[in-house]
């Protein structure tokens, strides 16, 4: 299956380490750690057809949490392992739009591939079909032995259908009128109450139609409030941090500019009792909008770094370069991704060529490196959350060689615990405009010897003079060793520093140089 073939191809050819070797690989917490995104429904049908039985977390075998390790994988994102119910299977089952998609994605397809969306929450329980929190709680330890964090979803802004709440406290949720049901059939549903019919919101954010497998939770209520608060303090017992989906729709201004009622502020208090609960619980933010910075501000530990991911998509080399003069603490706490369960994938979004080039940049740069299932193998096509099972799609080993290439550089520990920089280029000759096609990064520290990245982000060649700034490599003949690549050179080190190092890449070149000292000039 692929999402095993994407897990063993990164320890190619290396015998997998067990034991204390692989525990102490990941013991430390990491400057700059990095994520793997697991869907679990799909994960567990995979694993279901090869025993031959329904798979519970139990089933997902040692030698696999062990190769997450040893590819340097700090947290490991079990999406879906709450309980979702029957409304809103039944909701993904009736849509006909999304069962079109369903259709188009899967020759095959029966009602039996929808389990429903994960984001469609009927308790903060574990669901009943992967084994129940006990399942969980032995996930997490073996995890943890291996120094892998266990993250897993916390979703704010909405409940299921049938959430207790829905019966048990009706005024948890944002509430309309008969009038705004006829008129915006596609933001209301009428719900029957223990106490009688009510009209409710769907959970939405203000530029699209509600999701009607969801109903809005209402932040103006204080009550609502403390509510979610304990329920995330909750969390914080079960697992070592939450993805926050949406996070940005419960900020004060987003849900009066939605719903027309402000809201106290839920994230600092709620984030302060989840981490009297768990110390070191991490929070990382599903966030849009240019508010990245600011859920940073009220605790979030990451933000997700769309914005990088869209100038990377048009392929300009100036704005993805001065995106990257955003302040460094800004950065630090950036997810970089090239896909996810959202976006499409990136081997269908980003050309042959382009697409290893913006990898190198996404996941060379300081922040977050943030994986998706199946990306090592270069799959194509997204599999909707509402689904169990994913299309069989033929893998790309020459994808699958690069990112062994990639991880093995992530794994560096300048790259991993190192100071980050920004390098500044120069025109290799007066006229000459490709310089500015050129982004180029700097690491050193921790006594070990400096990496400098250097990317051409367009199609055409370009040349350039990069001034390496390192003060070891002063008064020293340099060796120049491509971690990625194959190339290797000798250079004069005083002479890079000042001059610059002469650079003339094809479209889309990179090289990842280490710089070693081999001899004073």
């Amino acid at each position: 299956m692929a999402v095993t073939a994407a897990l063993l191809s990164s320890a190619g050819a290396r015998e997998v380490e067990t034991g204390h070797a692989v525990r102490s690989y990941c013991s430390q917490a990491r400057l700059y750690p990095s994520l793997y995104q697991i869907n679990t429904r799909v994960r567990m049908t995979e694993l279901s057809r090869i025993l031959n039985r329904p798979a519970i977390l139990d089933d997902i075998a040692d030698q696999e949490l062990d190769r997450l390790a040893m590819d340097g994988f700090d947290w490991v994102w079990f999406v879906g392992v709450w309980q979702t119910g029957a409304a809103g299977r039944k909701v993904s089952l009736e849509n006909a739009e999304w069962r079109r998609e369903f259709q188009e994605l899967l020759p095959d397809f029966s009602d039996q591939d929808v389990c429903g969306s994960p984001f469609a929450i009927r308790s903060y329980t574990v669901h009943s079909d992967f084994g129940g929190n006990p399942a969980l709680e032995r996930l997490r330890a073996r995890l943890n032995k291996r120094g892998v964090h266990l993250m897993l979803d916390f979703v704010p802004n909405h409940t299921a259908p049938d959430h207790p709440w829905v019966q048990q406290h009706t005024e948890y949720y944002v509430h309309g009128s008969e009038e705004q049901l006829e008129r915006e059939p596609e933001n209301y549903t009428r719900v029957r109450t223990s106490t009688g019919h009510t009209v409710l919101a769907y959970g939405r954010d203000p530029y699209f139609a509600g999701w009607p497998d969801t109903l809005q939770l209402n932040y103006a209520n204080t009550a609502l409030q403390e509510a979610m608060a304990a329920t995330l303090e909750s969390i914080a017992g079960m697992c070592d941090g939450v993805r926050c989906d949406m996070a940005m729709l419960i900020l004060p201004d987003v849900f009066e500019k939605t719903w027309g009622l402000r809201p106290p502020s839920f994230w600092p208090n709620g984030i302060q009792r989840a981490r009297l609960r768990n110390p070191g619980f991490l929070l990382m933010a599903e966030v849009y909008w240019d508010l990245e910075w600011t859920l940073q501000q009220q605790g979030f530990d990451y933000s997700y770094d769309k914005r990088l991911y869209d100038r990377l998509r048009d392929r300009q080399a100036r704005p993805v370069r001065e995106h990257f003069r955003a302040d460094l603490d800004y950065q630090r706490k950036s997810a970089r991704f090239l896909e996810n369960h959202d976006e499409p994938r990136a081997a269908a979004t980003f050309p042959p060529g382009t697409y290893e080039t913006a990898a190198v940049l996404t996941y060379l740069c300081p922040g977050l490196r943030f994986f998706h299932q199946g990306q090592f193998d270069g799959l194509m096509k997204k599999i909707p959350v509402h689904l169990c099972r994913g299309p069989v799609e033929i893998t790309n080993p020459d994808l699958r060689h690069f990112y062994d290439r990639l991880l093995s550089c992530i794994r560096h520990p300048v790259v991993r615990e190192g100071d980050w920089q920004l390098l500044e280029c120069a025109a290799a000759w007066e006229g000459n405009w490709t310089w500015d096609c050129f982004i180029c990064f700097g690491w050193h520290g921790l006594d070990r010897s400096p990496l400098a990245i250097v990317v051409n982000y367009a199609s055409n060649q370009s040349q350039c003079y990069l001034r390496l700034p390192f003060e070891e490599i002063r008064g020293k003949r340099i060796g120049l060793r491509d971690l990625i690549g194959s190339a290797m050179y000798d250079r004069n080190g005083d002479e890079i520093r000042s001059r610059g190092l002469y650079l003339d890449l094809p479209a889309w070149g990179y090289h990842v140089f280490e710089l070693t000292a081999e001899g004073d000039y």
